[in-house]
């Protein structure tokens, strides 16, 4: 999960502009992460906040940022685009509601446990997802309940014992 991409702007930092600035397929896979049935109701954002598509979901989905190899689009509701403005500020955090966000077109990978590592290490069990969804709970207890394990075969909690702590919900094969 590469959830700096989506922080970036809403923290209102850029990223690089994208060669070429092929506005039609940076919707079609910003879109990519979306399920079906929202697509048409997103909000959809480039890195420059160029909004590529106007919605009424409550979602605002980003493309793949411009420095990142594959694809990581992140389409996030209201609850996730706070989550990121704490996460990419290093700002406490704690839920209001239940937030989900997609990342159909699965993601490049991130650290299961280090909510700032840049890479993999030995030690921080960097995982490469396949589609997915995340749910973040203001209810910490419910995280309890649920492995911290990615290989265990369902859901799991990533960045436990962390303000950003939050549930990972495969939906596809990695």
């Amino acid at each position: 999960m590469i959830l700096l991409t989506s922080t970036l702007v809403a923290s209102g930092c850029l990223l690089p502009v994208y060669a070429g600035d092929d506005s039609a397929s940076l919707l079609q896979d910003a879109l990519s992460a979306a399920p079906p049935t929202l697509r048409d109701k997103v909000t959809v954002v480039d890195w420059n906040k160029n909004v590529l598509q106007k919605g009424d979901s409550g979602y605002t989905c980003f493309p793949t940022p411009p420095q990142l190899q594959g694809t990581a689009p992140m389409c996030m509701d209201a609850a996730w685009m706070e989550w990121a403005d704490a996460w990419m500020n290093k700002k406490p955090f704690t839920a209001k509601a239940i937030g989900i966000s997609y990342m159909l077109a699965g993601d490049g990978g991130a650290s299961n446990t280090d909510p700032f590592a840049e890479g993999p290490t030995a030690d921080n069990q960097w995982i490469k997802e396949g589609p997915h969804l995340m749910i973040i709970t203001p209810d910490k207890a419910m995280l309890d309940v649920l492995p911290t394990d990615p290989a265990n075969g369902g859901p799991y909690v990533m960045w436990k014992g962390t303000p950003y702590a939050h549930i990972m919900v495969p939906v596809g094969s990695r």
